[in-house]
């Protein structure tokens, strides 16, 4: 059964479920990774490895290897689809017929596409024949996966595999939001237990029994502990309905008097119920005895569900398994095992640090990242890849609400637990109140109003009597003179503005109370504005105020505008020159502000000046910050100064943030089609366009990651990247709309223009 699509496909080689294997798993993630994240300009097609013919074929080409006729014919079939880029092959020695698997060569004998495989198991040492054959089925390729650097090692120097033919991704891994073991483990019923878990298809190789025999030990030192085993036996194990593996796992139960402290979990969960599993577990055992095991998805899976770990000692864990995140032990040494878990339960912050260093380790490889990688490699292959483009993830606001309470929205978060010790700010609650607004706007969905009041209520709370705000309240509401003192009060004074200004300009979709209560509050600060004299609170009260005149035309507010950016314009002559046009000696952060606050004086003034200083500084800010189909963002380890070279790394998601949120006003006032562009092209760096080419949200809540680093990204999503990643996925989200409607629009004059 041929699925019909007009996009590119790449075909998966592969077993797939519900066949219940760690290769059927592992693709369907890989596969489901690269849909979330290019799903929209790529599809991902399953030729189904099976071993005895189905009647009803579920998937676009189905193989069954037993069959050695079929290998060719399959692979004509393939190359009779014209939409067919791409065949990627998951290989396991096992999967095919014949020696080594060897009838793979009659397929790749007749397929016409480009090949690329992943090989699950790479043997080190091999013997001369499994050394040609390895090097014969790379001959239909020059493009190999591996999961780890030393499965990269072996290729290279057991096997005489170049380098550049192969890619090195780690194990998927899927995006959870970190909680504490205490808080999962309410969702079954266990919390009076300390846990340890194992999982995955049972079998002899699992040495689940090394656990049990451990447990003993544990038990004596920790009397309430409690052993998962989650999953079924493999199905190949299961002879005559008689589970012999499981059979001596009880018996060894019965033996060692167990029965308070093991749970058996007979079940293949879905992924979901398994990853809440996890997320309860004190400390993961992982057993494998198999010392040539090239890698592990459930130990991936443990680690990114901030598992402190104890792990028998096979490649993949003795390569990513450090001693900050987990205990490495000899293979089937119960005696270690027992010793390195009791060191563990002794001991709960140890066990909290090494959880959380094991998510975060594993971040870089969830499943967004491994598709990424992925794609980055098939446009390699593939001879027209430049239609793989990003799919926007859908709009989230958890994390958003998560960190709100009824007083505001808390500053910081540690990874996702929001840290309601760090208070709550003018600044953030300005900027979710702008986020809240749009979202409202685009939805009008009634659940946003309580954050909105919430949020209105909060910038209210800070208003002094002469108009101006403070910045900083603590977690009990109490203000605090020290703090608000040292910030720079201008800029936060400025946002509370621009947040106003934005549910004024929407107030014929709102309650009234909430616009008139914006209204006034904007209306009291005005002749606090009058005095801004720092750049970017011009540029950020100038917006405010833009969509109030836009909203209720007032010539006060007009005056203000353009006696703001007079000083703005002071700036730009003072310190422009042929080779830098811009209002300082240097790029800081939130730079767009300043071209976009020339552009609302220009809008509301009429004044060239302000027009031409607008587009000229914009110009500049695109000059330093594009390079090509990437965007970078001004480093804040240093930032950029005038007649120096830009310092690296050090990237936070508020600058691309106000970059999209800057060019948009332009394409709104101008329709110039390269500000639409550009807009996309940083909206790609949270998608993953970036020197590490990692997402920066976290798509299950929409967290928002605080920033990109030379070799890693901070996961604490405070309110600052929450909201600023919110703010531009709006943005994107109005855009596609727009082009949706336009593109109708024109096929409608096309046909019109033909009709007539």
């Amino acid at each position: 059964m041929k699925a019909i699509s007009n996009k590119s496909k790449i075909v998966f080689l592969s077993t797939f479920p519900p066949t219940q294997c760690g290769i059927a798993t592992y693709t369907q993630d890989t596969i489901k990774g690269i849909t979330d994240v290019f799903g929209k300009s790529i599809a991902c097609e399953i030729c189904e490895l099976v071993k005895e013919p189905k009647e009803n074929p579920t998937q676009a080409f189905t193989l069954n290897t037993n069959n050695r006729e079929e290998y060719s014919k399959v692979a004509e079939e393939i190359n009779d689809d014209e939409s067919v880029k791409l065949v990627h092959i998951q290989h396991e020695f096992g999967l095919f017929g014949g020696n080594y698997g060897d009838h793979l060569l009659d397929f790749l004998n007749v397929i016409k596409k480009p090949v690329t495989f992943t090989f699950h198991t790479v043997l080190p040492t091999p013997n001369n024949e499994l050394k040609t054959f390895v090097k014969l089925l790379l001959s239909y390729s020059n493009s190999v996966f591996v999961m780890t650097k030393r499965s990269e090692e072996i290729l290279i120097n057991d096997y005489n595999i170049p380098q550049d033919f192969i890619t090195t991704i780690s194990h998927g891994t899927h995006v959870v939001v970190y909680e504490a073991p205490e808080t999962a483990k309410a969702k079954f019923g266990i919390e009076d237990r300390k846990v340890l878990s194992t999982f995955g298809l049972l079998g002899e190789g699992k040495n689940i029994e090394t656990g049990l025999r451990s447990l003993r030990k544990i038990v004596e030192h920790t009397p309430n502990a409690l052993y998962l085993i989650i999953g079924r036996t493999h199905p190949n194990l299961i002879i005559d309905g008689v589970d012999t593996y499981r059979e001596k796992l009880e018996a060894i139960v019965n033996e060692l008097d167990l029965h308070d402290n093991v749970r058996f979990i007979n079940q293949y969960l879905e992924t979901e119920e398994l990853l809440s599993y996890l997320q309860a577990t004190d400390i993961y055992l992982f057993t494998s005895k198999d010392p040539n095991q090239a890698v592990s998805g459930t130990f991936s899976y443990a680690m990114s569900c901030a598992c402190p770990i104890v792990a028998s000692k096979i490649p993949h864990t003795k390569e990513v398994l450090t001693e900050d995140s987990g205990i490495l032990v000899d293979i089937g040494n119960e005696e270690q095992f027992a010793e390195a878990a009791i060191k563990l339960l002794s001991d709960e912050n140890l066990r909290e640090e090494m959880g959380k260093n094991a998510f975060r380790k594993t971040r870089a490889c969830s499943w967004e990242n491994i598709a990424i990688a992925h794609i980055n490699t098939y446009k390699k292959l593939i001879e027209d890849a430049t239609e793989i483009k990003f799919t926007y993830p859908p709009i989230e606001l958890a994390h958003v609400k998560k960190m709100t309470t009824e007083l505001g929205m808390i500053q910081f978060s540690k990874i996702s637990v929001p840290d309601l010790s760090s208070g709550y700010t003018l600044d953030d609650n300005a900027r979710a109140l702008v986020a809240l607004c749009m979202h409202y706007k685009l939805t009008e969905d009634k659940a946003d109003l309580p954050y909105i009041l919430i949020y209105l209520d909060f910038i209210e709370r800070c208003q002094k009597p002469k108009g101006n705000f403070m910045n900083y309240v603590d977690e009990n509401n109490r203000e605090h003179i020290e703090q608000n003192a040292e910030v720079n009060l201008e800029d936060s004074n400025a946002r509370g503005i621009w947040a106003l200004g934005t549910v004024v300009s929407i107030r014929k979709i709102l309650p009234e109370a909430i616009a008139k209560k914006a209204s006034k509050c904007l209306l009291n600060s005005l002749k606090w504005a009058e005095t801004i004299q720092s750049p970017r609170s011009i540029g950020f009260a100038t917006k405010g105020l833009y969509l109030y005149h836009s909203a209720i035309p007032n010539l006060y507010v007009a005056a203000i505008i353009n006696k703001l950016n007079a000083k703005l314009l002071y700036n730009y002559e003072v310190h422009a020159t042929k080779d830098w046009k811009w209002f300082e000696n240097y790029l800081t952060y939130g730079n767009g502000i300043l071209p976009e606050s020339m552009l609302y004086a220009y809008l509301v003034t009429n004044k060239p000046i302000y027009k031409k200083v607008a587009l000229e500084s914009l110009d500049f800010l695109i000059s330093k910050t594009y390079k090509g189909d990437n965007f970078k963002v001004i480093s804040n380890n240093g930032w950029y100064h005038k007649d120096s070279e830009p310092a690296e790394y050090g990237e936070q998601p508020i600058d691309v943030s106000y970059m999209i949120q800057t060019l948009n006003s332009f394409y709104s006032a101008f329709k110039t089609p390269e500000y639409k562009r550009l807009m996309k092209i940083a909206f790609n760096w949270f998608l993953g366009k970036n020197h590490l080419n990692q997402i920066m949200y976290n798509p299950v809540s929409g967290g928002g990651y605080d920033g990109l680093e030379k070799e890693n990204v901070n996961l604490n999503q405070g309110a600052e990247s929450t909201v600023c990643y919110l703010t531009a996925r709006l943005i994107m989200e109005n855009l596609k709309l727009s082009e949706s409607k336009v593109i109708p629009l024109m096929k409608a004059k096309t046909d019109m223009a033909i009709n007539s």
